[in-house]
């Protein structure tokens, strides 16, 4: 799959295409509703897909400071992508200039002059241009005059995850902060999943005998409510099963926020400074502070005891 980082980076050859625009935060199931919509539009026309995408979030040009919790690096977005069978990523660099664009213009700085699409693929609420006045009934009646077709697709889609409420970015979000991963899976489709680099911490878990993967993760990253959960650390191409600790370790004072992963039966790992990556399956227990170390050991002995029963319950369906 083509990643393309601007306008400029688009090949000076590239033809018709199929396309949609979104944030796509997450890659949830009611986008991939959308997604899988425009790919197979572009199989039946014999033209690659491409998504339109964003960088920085718009709302944290458009209202600074208010950029919202991110459940998906753009490279992880990309992947997503390419697994449902995009051809093409464009990340639109989001400036204060670029949030200045007309709907008009940007039909034609985007989709007619660059990208010559011969289809638009959006959900019913596409909202696009300067202070999003451009809505997909405009990118119709556009369409008529730049030789492009408009689709709709519904992306309602619901389940147990919020009581029943449509799926969403923002409900994703809101999930994985109250602590709710196996909500968020359903709405995603997969666990949530937060990225960074393993870095030095105060290697008190490997005093205890449970060292961790102390992850430093990528900015404006989802992370869930403190306490511990039951999942999977990624690194150099394998899959462990893993006990994750969220949040600032009270038992030794602690103030800083950290994300820690320890591999399951795994001795002698060493991973600083390599980029991993930890899903989160199920929630295990909330932070808590031990009257001893004893009964703290005792607590994650339980914890791994825990999570290598959910991991394994999970793998077995």
């Amino acid at each position: 799959m083509q990643r393309w980082r601007g306008l400029e980076d688009i090949p000076q050859d590239w033809g018709r295409s199929v396309v949609t625009i979104g944030s796509y935060d997450g890659v949830h199931r009611g986008h991939q509703l959308i997604i899988r919509h425009a790919v197979e539009r572009s199989r039946e026309r014999g033209v690659p897909c491409v998504v339109v995408t964003f960088d920085p979030h718009p709302s944290e040009v458009v209202r600074p400071g208010s950029h919202p919790p991110l459940l998906a690096p753009h490279h992880r977005r990309a992947e997503l992508m390419a697994e449902l069978g995009v051809d093409a990523v464009l990340v639109l660099p989001f400036t204060t200039e670029f949030s200045k664009l007309s709907p008009a213009d940007f039909v034609v700085k985007v989709l007619v002059d660059k990208l010559h699409a011969k289809a638009v693929v959006e959900g019913p609420n596409f909202r696009f241009g300067h202070k999003a006045t451009g809505d997909v009934a405009f990118l119709a009646e556009q369409g008529k005059t730049y030789d492009f077709e408009v689709e709709v697709v519904d992306l309602y889609v619901t389940g147990d995850a919020g009581g029943g409420q449509p799926f969403s970015s923002t409900l994703t979000r809101r999930l994985v902060t109250e602590g709710d991963v196996e909500g968020a899976s359903e709405i995603l489709g997969r666990p949530h999943r937060v990225e960074g680099i393993v870095v030095r911490g105060a290697q008190r878990g490997r005093e205890l005998g449970f060292p961790t993967a102390n992850v430093e993760t990528l900015p404006h990253t989802a992370i869930p409510a403190d306490g511990v959960y039951a999942g999977w650390l990624h690194a150099q191409g394998e899959a462990m099963p893993a006990a994750i600790s969220v949040g600032t370790n009270p038992q030794f004072d602690g103030t800083e926020r950290t994300v820690e992963a320890y591999a399951i039966d795994r001795v002698g790992l060493d991973l600083y400074g390599l980029h991993v990556a930890v899903d989160f399956l199920a929630f295990v227990r909330g932070q808590a502070k031990f009257d001893s170390i004893e009964a703290l050991l005792e607590a994650i002995s339980d914890d791994v005891k825990r999570s290598r029963e959910l991991i394994g319950a999970y793998e077995a369906r």
